[in-house]
């Protein structure tokens, strides 16, 4: 299975966000954001936020997951930042499809290795742990997108996705974009494909073939 893209869900989603962000100033990182996220069909959305942060980008983010029938998580790093969380959700968009997640004094690891078949993430480039954040996500065997907001400011220099991600992983494309202060984006392709060069040594086989002219004998490999 593949991404497939859906022009009208991400249409939708795009103008819901632009309808409830007018009071936010964030660049059209939410809005652009939320239709990714929706034009995708993503039915696991995981982003990272912590006290201080925009919160336009996770108003988006309810917004794609509401158009998605999907489920929208944020981890957040204690139970201050979930309080400032909901408090800023609240009354400006359904959150009945997010679920607020605190790290406490497990790592953020364990944390997001409780969500299987991550299909688009958002994390903080700015902190420090939104390397471990990718390299321990679940996701989803049809593909994901990946995104750093922030990206000009991260936390690392000499960023590359190969490095982050688990081994395996296979990194179909990545961008990064001048939205905001940057979005460094990468779209996973999907695992469990068929591996053709195995396919072909397994099939190979000799032919045997005779010259009745000559009546040399000759072996080809197919």
């Amino acid at each position: 299975m593949k991404l497939v893209w859906s022009p009208e869900t991400a249409s939708d989603a795009y103008i819901d966000t632009v309808k409830l962000c007018k009071s936010y100033k964030e660049s059209g990182v939410a809005e652009f954001l939320s239709a990714t996220a929706a034009g995708w069909n993503a039915r696991l959305i995981v982003e990272t936020w912590s006290r201080g942060d925009p919160i336009a980008t996770s108003v988006g983010l309810a917004v794609a997951a509401i158009h998605t029938c999907g489920r929208h998580v944020c981890i957040v790093p204690d139970e201050q930042s979930k309080l400032e969380y909901v408090l800023a959700m609240r009354g400006v968009v359904s959150t009945e499809s997010t679920e607020v997640v605190v790290v406490g004094d497990d790592s953020v690891e364990n944390a997001v290795e409780e969500f299987h078949g991550v299909d688009f993430m958002v994390v903080n480039s700015k902190r420090r742990e939104f390397v471990r954040t990718l390299r321990f996500a679940k996701l989803s065997s049809k593909g994901a997108v990946l995104v750093c907001k922030n990206a000009t400011q991260r936390a690392i220099s000499g960023f590359k996705w190969h490095d982050v991600l688990k081994g395996g992983t296979r990194v179909v494309r990545s961008v990064i974009l001048p939205v905001g202060i940057g979005l460094d984006i990468a779209h996973v392709g999907a695992t469990g494909g068929h591996q053709r060069n195995d396919s072909r040594k397994i099939s190979s086989r000799w032919i045997r073939h005779v010259d009745h002219q000559s009546g040399e004998e000759h072996l080809f490999r197919r």
